[in-house]
């Protein structure tokens, strides 16, 4: 195999997309503990066989929380939310609109099958994981982009000729449509070349799905990844909290930028006349995201008062109730384990919960034998004070929320569920700081598993944890 991927990258300027290493995975494995209030489940090793049938999993996460954990499961599907408004995204948003692909580009990057570092795969995973410098200037950020699209980038080599001219033309193709746009001054500070790439071929297909399938034949990537929503126009969150104020877009949520020595004011977008080719009805982000890092997150203010609950927004700051990908309510009724990942609760998880037909696609599923929470381990500016009964709370709440135009039911009588329609079993690790009543969760109908490890979730903890869920369910 290594001979014949040299000799691809070296002499053959055909290859195919297919010809790259297949995934090795080894977390396959499951053994048996009895459930009682609180179940300690002991580090084993997961080498073993699976000894009858492996499950399929559905899982919801965003993109930094659930990138940790992901080789901890085989044969999944992942949900993702396409509202995220900060960094690379959101300059992609302001200037040429679209959903957001962060979040798939980075499981999509963390998805790629592992690969010798002096392979076609390897080559290819640096190129579209690569960030433009965050602390380098407008122009440089922009000369070293057009080192990388015009083909002369050492992060080209290693990269055979067809693959490499598939990614360069989807890339020139997203120059040509910022030229359409220049008086909107796309900053490439901070951009990331897999969204770039990502966000054109969404443009060029009209289908963020299309764009997810040539990134994934590209990258020899069996993923399964669904945008929770299915559209070519921006999609926007915003939070209503307790005290009645109003967060819109998730940077304002999750982890708000301050405006500090960007290089363009922020009042220039108004002054500025539309382009022809703008889209109408959506609400951008500021320019201010684009500089948002992930490891800020860590750092935060608590909000005002709590979130109340999360729903969508129009460009005018209306209400609305869009339909949730079809594939994702699909897979509802025919996977056996939904996992509600670790990672941000109200701009992460919620976005892909508050939309219509989750509800009772996750309380009436045919085939879900088992829900799971993984509780995170600390609170975030989200979730600050909150105990895990609040968790619970949130995501019931949400999913009982009605979000339909019409009422259902007689007399516009709407059905409510319980929490353990939702959700079966919370995992948390040992010394989470977040308050966990084993007693009141479990009266609620939810079995506390308590796993070793720390001192965040990670990919072999979470493996021996969904076996033991498989164990007593299957």
């Amino acid at each position: 195999m290594d001979q014949r991927l040299s000799v691809a990258q070296q002499d053959s300027p055909g290859s195919s997309v297919f010809d790259l290493p297949a995934t090795v995975t080894n977390t396959d494995i499951f053994t048996s503990t009895q459930v009682s209030e609180r179940v300690p489940i002991s580090i084993r090793d997961p080498a073993h066989d699976l000894a009858s049938g492996e499950p399929s999993f559905l899982i919801i996460s965003g993109g930094t929380g659930g990138n940790a954990i992901c080789s901890a499961f085989t044969n999944a599907c992942y949900v993702l939310p396409v509202s995220d408004d900060g960094g690379s995204s959101s300059e992609i948003i302001r200037v040429l609109g679209g959903p957001s692909v962060g979040d798939i580009r980075s499981r999509l990057i963390r998805l790629i099958p592992p690969a010798p570092p002096t392979s076609t795969l390897d080559a290819i995973r640096r190129l579209l994981a690569y960030r433009l410098p965050t602390s380098s200037s407008e122009r440089d950020a922009r000369d070293e982009w057009r080192d990388i699209v015009e083909g002369k980038s050492s992060l080209w080599r290693g990269i055979p000729t067809d693959r490499k001219e598939t990614i360069r033309g989807f890339l020139v193709y997203f120059e040509s449509e910022l030229l359409k746009r220049a008086h909107k001054n796309f900053d490439f500070r901070n951009g990331s070349i897999g969204n770039y790439f990502i966000a054109a071929a969404q443009g060029f297909f009209r289908s963020l799905p299309s764009a997810i399938f040539l990134f994934s034949s590209i990258t020899n990537s069996q993923a399964h990844i669904l945008p929770v929503i299915v559209t070519n126009h921006t999609v926007t969150i915003a939070a209503e909290l307790e005290d009645g104020e109003r967060l819109v877009g998730q940077c304002e949520i999750s982890h708000p930028m301050v405006s500090t020595d960007f290089s363009f004011r922020l009042g220039d977008e108004e002054e500025t006349p539309m382009s022809p080719v703008d889209g109408l009805g959506e609400f951008i982000s500021p320019p201010r995201n684009v500089m948002f890092e992930s490891l800020s997150k860590r750092k935060h203010d608590p909000l005002p008062s709590r979130i109340s609950r999360l729903y969508y927004i129009n460009g005018y700051g209306m209400e609305i109730h869009p339909f949730p990908n079809v594939d994702f309510l699909s897979n509802l009724a025919s996977k056996d384990i939904l996992v509600y990942s670790c990672g941000s609760l109200w701009t992460s998880i919620i976005p892909c919960l508050a939309l219509k037909g989750v509800a009772g696609g996750i309380a009436r599923s045919p085939s879900l034998r088992a829900k799971v929470l993984l509780l995170n381990v600390e609170n975030d500016r989200e979730t600050d004070g909150y105990s895990a009964v609040d968790y619970l709370q949130a995501i019931a709440r949400t999913l009982n929320s009605d979000y339909s135009t019409q009422p259902y039911g007689l007399g516009g009588v709407n059905t409510r569920y319980p929490i353990s329609a939702f959700i079966t079993d919370l995992v948390y690790l040992q010394g989470t700081q977040i308050v966990v009543d084993v007693k009141k969760i479990t009266a609620m109908g939810v079995r506390c598993r308590e796993v070793e490890g720390g001192p965040r979730f990670d990919a072999d903890t979470v493996a021996l944890a969904m076996q033991d869920v498989w164990q007593d369910v299957r």
